[in-house]
């Protein structure tokens, strides 16, 4: 077969792999884009783009449901699954169309679409989606093959129609009664979203916490909201077995030592994710991975392989879109901003922050308060319940409260955890002040428009625990 050379290879079009593609062919090179599926990834395709679309009506249906409270009188509210999903379906393809689009309009850059594989150390080979295949050979590699959900080895479970991420944003009927396997990011919008379109809802976790990388007290806020929604939580509850009996999938959970049964019309799967790295066969090149299957890089993204890195959820770490596309910036910088004197970059010591889109959201930046006081930090803790800000009251959205983690001997911010409506918006207002380093007192003095939910930055600064 004849070998087809280019100066670099992007396998998978994420978040990460098409600007780099783009920024590299912009560059002058000839770069081959190599992607299985849809263009765009995880975050446009199955991600942030339709799960978003979905939050969004599952709100709108919230506070049509609340409109008495604001003395708004509306009839009985139903929703249209089958047209929620049609406006998911219609967003997806527009955003992915625009991810198609700007790869097509850029110079030297080849799209293939098929399975990719090491051939050896720097070739690769494509199983094409229209049948044959084409090898290719590059000095440079990139890998952005992203993850997939985690199926947990539960007897009947492979027997069971369940669900995933992916499958359950095609349902054009509201399930009755949905059963959430799993208590992180994915299962807990999945579950809010679908009670508010009107199913019931329990929730299955296996630890002690909902979103247990939070601190206990955002858990337990976290879990009190839910209960209030209506939906069911089980902590603590180990899933043994599943069947299907009739048109009811049966899960026996073991919770705090207990047995039971619990019943619902539709399961969703959603325990976590898993690398796709078994088709690239990275021991052909040289790459190493970690003992759950993710590549191994250092600071700069390059893997164990001389000439071949990896990007996005495939290395393992923060699984967010924005930290796969400063992956790309990373890479971009030391590969093509160098030749012009742009000083170099690493993964090292970067902010990660992120929301979880539940309602009212959460959102994240830095240290808990538990990684702290692991750490040994001497700290001081800011915390003020929503309901103590204007605008939240004015709004009748009170739930949930801001938290600050704070150096008490240098009064920088070390971290923040902002549960409430818009909490994602706080959350980034403090963390510009920490990525400017200004200090805790500055933000307590620092004169916010009133009525704001912002100007709770004010209060929150006052007072420590």
């Amino acid at each position: 077969m004849p070998k087809e050379v280019f100066d670099a290879i992007v396998i998978g079009s994420g978040q990460g792999g098409n600007p780099l593609a783009k920024a590299m062919a912009e560059a002058g090179w000839k770069v081959a884009v190599i992607e299985r599926k849809d263009v765009g990834g995880t975050c446009v395709n199955v991600g942030c783009t339709p799960t978003k679309t979905l939050v969004a009506s599952a709100r709108v249906a919230y506070l049509a449901r609340r409109a008495a409270d604001f003395g708004v009188n509306t009839g009985q509210i139903t929703v249209d699954m089958a047209a929620v999903i049609a406006r998911k379906r219609e967003i997806v393809a527009k955003s992915r169309g625009s991810s198609e689009k700007g790869l097509a309009a850029s110079p030297n850059l080849t799209l293939i679409r098929g399975e990719a594989s090491f051939a050896g150390p720097h070739e690769i080979a494509v199983a094409l989606t229209t049948g044959g295949e084409r090898l290719l050979s590059s000095q440079k590699i990139f890998l952005d093959t992203g993850t997939r959900p985690a199926i947990p080895k539960i007897a009947g479970l492979s027997d069971v129609p369940y669900l995933d991420n992916e499958s359950i944003m095609e349902l054009e009927t509201l399930p009755k009664h949905l059963l959430v396997l799993g208590g992180g990011y994915v299962a807990l919008e999945f579950a809010q979203i679908f009670r508010r379109l009107g199913s019931a809802v329990t929730v299955v976790q296996r630890s002690a916490a909902l979103a247990d990388q939070e601190d206990q007290d955002v858990s337990d806020a976290i879990a009190q909201i839910f209960q209030e929604d209506g939906i069911e939580v089980l902590l603590k509850a180990e899933a043994t077995r599943a069947q299907r009996l009739g048109d009811e999938t049966v899960l026996t959970v073991t919770v705090t030592g207990e047995e039971r049964e619990i019943r619902g019309s539709h399961l969703l799967v959603a325990v976590g994710r898993v690398p796709n790295t078994e088709a690239l066969h990275c021991e052909r090149a040289g790459a190493e991975l970690d003992a759950r299957g993710f590549i191994k890089v250092n600071a700069r993204l390059e893997t164990t392989a001389s000439g071949i890195w990896a990007i996005g959820d495939v290395k393992g770490g923060p699984a967010f879109t924005h930290i796969s596309y400063d992956d790309y910036r990373v890479l971009k910088a030391n590969l093509l901003d160098a030749v012009n004197g742009s000083a170099p970059r690493v993964t090292t010591g970067r902010q990660v922050p992120y929301t979880i889109f539940i309602d009212p959201e959460l959102g994240r930046i830095g240290m808990t308060e538990a990684e702290a006081r692991k750490a040994g930090r001497p700290i001081k803790v800011g915390r003020m319940p929503m309901r103590f800000v204007a605008r939240a009251y004015e709004s009748a959205e009170t739930r949930g409260f801001l938290k600050a983690i704070v150096d008490a001997e240098t009064d920088q911010i070390l971290g923040a955890a902002v549960l409430g409506v818009d909490g994602g918006e706080i959350a980034a207002v403090i963390q510009v002040a920490m990525m400017g380093k200004v200090t805790a007192s500055a933000l307590r003095e620092g004169i916010w428009s009133h009525p704001t939910r912002a100007e709770a930055l004010n209060r929150l600064f006052s007072s420590y625990e």
